[in-house]
């Protein structure tokens, strides 16, 4: 009988410790998917930092790097330079990227260095307990905005890829959600357009997934996609903002 699915070889068979419902998951698969239909497995290294995404080394079965917080593009420009060949990416939430590590991934996109960024926004910090991070939306309630986020006090939410879509280096940049099966399809498609532009060495490439923490935000799992669409998607719209592989 023809196997119609597959457990994907580029995943460790661990058990998760991410909490039920997380979309964490489902990104991991999607990047090692995408590696081994282009047989890039033996060639890829992973930096992840800290946050949730701090065991992906146990799920993903390639060369994995821990870096310190929100310097995963420091430690991914490095091993990009000294191995141009290797399919180098890095695993940041937004509680690393968009805060501790702002500079660091607007000086990567600046640099135009040749790696790829997956960029998991849950619009919460997961690890540490729930409170507000930089894409935090308006009015959203977390442990440290109890009347919910108030611009006048905190300003208002990161905007990741409108601002890094605006910098030369930065050639590829794509925001997809990972709350149905078929924004998962389109979601893999950009991890494999923005692997391409690496093979290719065209420049900076950035995706940015829409991702659910229905733990901290205390809603089950499927209330927590509906909420997404209804509430991330307005401010963080489903796009993709540069594409060099479409210039003629």
């Amino acid at each position: 009988m023809r196997a119609i699915f597959e457990y994907t070889k580029g995943m460790r068979d661990q058990e998760t410790h991410y909490c039920p419902g997380c979309t964490h998951g489902i990104a991991h698969r999607l990047i090692m998917e995408v590696l081994e239909e282009k047989g890039k497995l033996g060639e890829a290294i992973g930096i992840s930092p800290v946050g949730c995404s701090i065991l992906a080394h146990q799920y993903m079965d390639v060369d994995m790097v821990e870096a310190a917080h929100g310097r995963a593009p420091a430690v991914a420009t490095g091993i990009k330079r000294v191995h141009p060949d290797a399919y180098v990416f890095t695993y940041q939430g937004d509680g690393d990227l968009a805060s501790i590590g702002m500079a660091e991934i607007v000086h990567a996109a600046l640099r135009g260095e040749k790696f790829c960024t997956f960029f998991i926004n849950n619009a919460i910090y997961g690890m540490t307990g729930g409170q507000m991070a930089p894409t935090t939306l308006e009015g959203q309630k977390t442990t440290t905005t109890v009347m919910g986020r108030d611009p006048a006090v905190s300003g208002n939410p990161a905007v990741m890829c409108e601002m890094l879509s605006q910098l030369k280096g930065a050639v590829y940049v794509e925001r997809v959600a990972l709350n149905s099966p078929a924004n998962i399809r389109k979601a893999k498609k950009a991890v494999s357009r923005a692997f391409e532009v690496q093979e290719k060495k065209l420049g900076f490439a950035f995706v940015e997934f829409l991702s659910i923490c229905p733990i901290n935000w205390g809603l089950a799992p499927s209330d927590a996609m509906k909420w997404l669409a209804e509430n991330m998607m307005e401010v963080f719209p489903v796009k993709q903002f540069k594409n060099p592989l479409e210039v003629k």
